[in-house]
């Protein structure tokens, strides 16, 4: 697709518009929650450069970039006054994948007796602010669940997105050799 203009100037005055053409301001809730996705696809983004070429969930990541560029056409889409097109339907299937995926990955890692900070190796540590910002797209997609029509695989795949996040970054610390940081209670 060739860009043959990049500004519209529409949105200059704080509105725009979701699928279907409805305008919206640009503060409402159902802008944050597609936007926070659109966050997340990018830190997933950030997170794939910083692995190796030969990491066997580079694919997978990748994979999960296109489900999200789904997720967010569904959160902007109006279901009360635009019918959702194909290309904002999760395909079957998505939310066992990643169920798939963190129970193949969850053997691989030794047991972890408490809490883990965010950290290690500076993938992991990309890894746990997509983490983050997942479990921030699924509050913010609640609050629009709460407004508007929102599909409930849409929220059971955000949800466990986050969980594969984790468990993925656990195995990166892993695999690079690299230990946990483990929560310490303050001695005071």
């Amino acid at each position: 697709m060739k860009m043959t203009k990049i500004y519209t100037r529409t949105g200059d005055k704080g509105m725009t518009s979701l699928v279907g053409g409805v305008r919206i301001k640009k503060s409402d809730v159902r802008l944050e929650a597609y936007g926070t996705i659109d966050e997340l696809c990018s830190h997933i983004g950030l997170l794939v450069a910083q692995l190796p070429q030969d990491d066997d969930e580079r694919e997978f990541l990748i994979h999960t970039q296109s489900n999200l560029f789904i997720v967010g056409s569904h959160l902007a889409t109006d279901q009360s006054k635009t019918p959702l097109y194909p290309s904002a339907i999760l395909p079957e299937g998505e939310t066992e994948a990643l169920e798939q995926r963190v129970d193949a990955i969850l053997p691989l890692l030794p047991e972890c007796p408490g809490f883990v900070l965010p950290g290690g190796t500076v993938a992991a540590a990309q890894c746990h602010v997509c983490r983050t910002v997942c479990r921030r797209a699924e509050r913010r997609i609640d609050a629009l669940a709460d407004v508007a029509e929102v599909g409930t695989d849409i929220i059971k795949y955000v949800n466990r997105l986050s969980d594969y996040l984790f468990v993925l970054a656990k195995k990166i610390n892993f695999n690079a050799h690299q230990q946990e940081i483990m929560w310490q209670k303050p001695c005071r």
